[in-house]
């Protein structure tokens, strides 16, 4: 390490001192060291950068351990810590080479990743029964995550890769480009944009269109409304689409200057906005050519406190938005069973039923009937009820697993 920049070493030591705070046995560093050891040492070591998704997973994690205002805390030195970094590593030799070699193996794995995507939710429209429907539910969850992770990173690289040819491209000139990166979601299998070469897939299909927000149906959706769970119309918003046309405008600012870590602080102040105003920022961001912002919005909404992520699946849902919606369900249950179990007596305790069937039934759609006998066995009495009532939504075979898991786990006659 001592022949490393200083800022590399200074994160490196960041990095190792977070991941001394975590349960090596859970959460996202669990994944991250099952799934790809040699790269977790590197960025340890300091001999590689992870990309941004990885630290904000592990800051993740750092929240359900400890607390979502220690996490903010050691979220802003981790912001400053990488972008000095990543400046550092950009300044080396070779750097300009390096960066476009990893951009070509992101285009790779974004278009395999895509690949895979389609073939699962084929495969899901046409599942026979619902004990395989739930199963391919699980692997789209990571089929999806894989490629926002895949572009996500690919918009990293290219942003790096772009501030090292700005002296030599005119200012002006570079917005149209810029517009392009797609930055990072959290998940996802890999360190990818760190990974091996791997195999050429053929070319990408087209793009998978959003399920309709009618098709979100049953208990393992229910609250996340569609035209039926909510009669009354969205009403116009002119303030609400002023103010998304403004920050998507910043951001697009942003992004051309190359000041991806002021970006991201713009997007995780948007995840608070009101939850109507969540596909507005959607549609302009889009408009905007700035795609994987949106995957990031969606994450830091994710993050929300569980009233919160269900309002803002409820608004992406009536707006016709249902894929989003159930994505950021599932993201949003991508937490330790403890938390789920507070936010689960949190609601039902303040008497808001529907949200609590929301977020029991994206818990169920993704996790397995164990953990979820481990958020009951919390509050058997509040929680054994809702859940199964949930899991009958899901299917007659996730309830009658329940069922049995209740059983084993002793919370249930």
């Amino acid at each position: 390490m001592a022949q490393l920049p200083g800022a590399a070493v200074d994160f490196a030591r960041f990095l190792a001192g977070l991941t001394a705070r975590l349960d090596r046995r859970s959460g996202w560093l669990a994944v991250f060291l099952e799934r790809d050891p040699d790269g977790m040492r590197a960025c340890l070591a300091g001999s590689e950068l992870p990309p941004w998704d990885v630290v904000d997973a592990l800051l993740q994690d750092l929240a359900s351990d400890q607390g979502a205002a220690v996490a903010r805390t050691e979220a802003a030195a981790a912001r400053a810590l990488h972008a000095a970094a990543t400046a550092a590593h950009d300044a080396l030799p070779g750097a300009a080479a390096a960066l476009a070699g990893r951009l070509d193996v992101m285009l790779r794995e974004q278009r395999y990743a895509a690949e895979r995507l389609q073939e699962l939710t084929a495969h899901r429209a046409t599942a026979t029964t619902e004990e395989a429907a739930a199963a391919l539910d699980v692997d789209l969850a990571w089929a999806e995550d894989d490629h926002r992770r895949a572009t996500a990173r690919r918009a990293e690289l290219r942003a790096r890769a772009d501030a090292l040819a700005a002296p030599a491209a005119p200012a002006p000139e570079r917005p149209a480009q810029l517009a392009k990166p797609k930055k990072r979601p959290r998940g996802g299998a890999r360190f990818a944009g760190i990974a091996e070469e791997v195999a050429e897939p053929p070319q990408p299909p087209a793009p998978v269109a959003p399920a309709p927000a009618a098709a979100l149906r049953g208990a393992r959706f229910a609250g996340v409304a569609g035209p039926a769970e909510e009669p009354a119309p969205s009403r116009p918003d002119p303030e609400g689409a002023h103010a998304a046309t403004g920050a998507v405008a910043r951001l697009h600012a942003l992004r051309a200057q190359g000041r991806g870590g002021e970006a991201h602080v713009v997007l995780a102040e948007l995840a608070g906005w009101p939850a109507p105003r969540l596909p507005l920022l959607a549609a302009e961001l889009h408009r905007a050519g700035l795609e994987a912002d949106w995957a990031t919005l969606l994450w830091e909404v994710a993050a929300l406190p569980p009233a919160g992520l269900v309002a803002a699946a409820d608004a992406l849902a009536a707006a016709g938005r249902g894929a989003d919606a159930r994505q950021l369900l599932r993201q949003g249950v991508a937490r330790p069973v403890p938390e789920i179990a507070d936010a689960l007596r949190l609601l039902t305790g303040d008497g808001r039923d529907r949200q609590a069937r929301a977020l029991a039934g994206a818990y169920l759609a993704v996790r397995s009937p164990e953990d979820a006998a481990g958020v009951a066995r919390s509050d058997p009495d509040r929680l054994v009820p809702l859940l199964l009532d949930a899991a009958r939504g899901v299917s007659e075979e996730r309830h009658w697993d329940l069922v049995h898991a209740f059983r084993v786990a002793g919370v249930l006659a």
